[in-house]
């Protein structure tokens, strides 16, 4: 088939959660003998040259600067789209996008996510091809959730308004697809529930297991934790700080053995300013798998957030003990003390941890348990598989 796959970013280097799911899906097409042609927003922060997955696909960027503006965001209250949104709107990427269509047959057009929903009339207009809408989360979730937990007033109304347009925004825009290929169920009864019609279909985001290979040459150091993740997502960064806050100095002060070891990219000085005391920032890693199976306990904190996180996945995959929270661990098949950790309250994470390295004997089996999982549920040549069986139906073909 030839696919046109619809890119918020360039998906390269995969290497967060976003990237890892647009690229796996684009490699995963490819290897299995499909013709993918990618036009993706070329942003400031996440910049890519075209040819970067020439070996892969046929790739056309369009730059937008995507840049976060307070004016811009102020003015944005008397709009109807939001702003998150309104960043990634570009007459540049329309005229891209027609002309693709104009002169490609489609067989099926793939659409990854809210950034990019907004272009589904400009495909409509020039295309009869089936259109899927891969629904990573379901955004206003995310900002509803921020808005929940923030203490400043101003904030929390500002967050509370976006909610209700991206809302808004996401019931109008769905609505006109073809098929969500939504990453979790939870997701796909949330859309339900906000009235969107539009058929869903429950495709798991997966991991390429070569990336993720045990080294047994490599031992965890002892009463070691860490958290890795894109520090310039807002949902990282609260949970980040929730546990530093509630969590890290009762730890701390009941075993003063303890390690935490925090890598992100974009890491923010007010991160960077936590190192000492036991917390040791590394910043970017070039390799997260070596990075991961280098320290013990992985934690992933998270108050706010939707879809699922691709980086449990992942850690789940080396057969890491991973210690999260219920939305953390939201949309994974998982089930708490058996392959993953799952606590809410900080006392319980207090507890958890702590349990964790004083009788590591409960826990050998949590790691192995994970892995089983992932090989069994999350390989993402099944994925693809299950993806291309969607397309197929779609198009009626056996």
């Amino acid at each position: 088939m030839k696919v046109l796959q619809l890119c918020f970013r360039v998906p390269f280097p995969p290497h967060d959660g976003g990237a890892i799911a647009m690229y796996d899906i684009m490699s995963g097409l490819s290897k299995k003998g499909h013709e993918v042609q990618v036009l993706a927003v070329n942003t400031p922060k996440h910049f890519q040259k075209d040819e970067v997955l020439k070996d892969i696909a046929k790739v056309k960027t369009v730059f937008i600067d995507t840049t976060i503006s307070p004016v811009d965001a102020f003015l944005n209250l008397f709009k109807s789209i939001p702003y998150n949104l309104e960043r990634f709107v570009s007459k540049d990427f329309e005229k891209a996008l027609m002309d693709l269509l104009q002169q490609n047959d489609f067989d099926v057009i793939h659409v990854e996510g809210t950034f990019v929903a907004y272009y589904i009339d400009v495909i409509r207009k020039y295309s009869k091809a089936p259109v899927v809408l891969r629904a990573h989360n379901v955004e206003y979730l995310i900002w509803e959730r921020l808005a929940r937990n923030e203490s400043n007033p101003l904030k929390k109304i500002y967050l509370t308004l976006l909610s209700r347009k991206l809302k808004t925004f996401e019931k109008k825009y769905f609505s006109k697809y073809d098929v969500i290929a939504g990453i979790t169920k939870e997701d796909n009864q949330r859309l339900n529930e906000l009235g969107v019609n539009t058929p869903k279909e429950f495709i798991p985001a997966g991991v390429q297991l070569n990336r993720f290979t045990i080294d047994p040459s490599i031992i965890p150091k002892s009463n070691s934790m860490f958290i890795i993740s894109s520090l310039n997502w807002l949902p990282n960064l609260e949970g980040l700080e929730w546990f530093i806050k509630k969590v890290w100095p009762e730890a701390k002060r009941r075993n003063a053995l303890l390690e935490l070891h925090i890598a992100g990219k974009d890491t923010p000085q007010s991160v960077q300013q936590l190192a000492g005391n036991g917390i040791f920032v590394h910043g970017y890693v070039a390799d997260a798998s070596i990075f991961m199976q280098q320290y013990d306990l992985m934690l992933v904190p998270l108050l706010s957030g939707g879809g699922m996180r691709l980086k449990i996945i992942e850690g789940m995959a080396l057969g890491k003990c991973i210690l999260t929270s219920t939305i953390g661990a939201e949309g994974i098949a998982c089930e708490s003390n058996k392959d993953i950790l799952k606590f809410d309250e900080p006392e319980e994470w207090i507890t958890s941890l702590l349990d964790y390295f004083s009788h590591p004997e409960k826990y050998t089996a949590i790691g192995p348990n994970a892995r089983q999982v992932i090989m069994e549920q999350y390989d993402n040549d099944k994925v693809i598989d299950h993806l291309v069986a969607l397309y197929k139906r779609l198009l009626n073909r056996p």
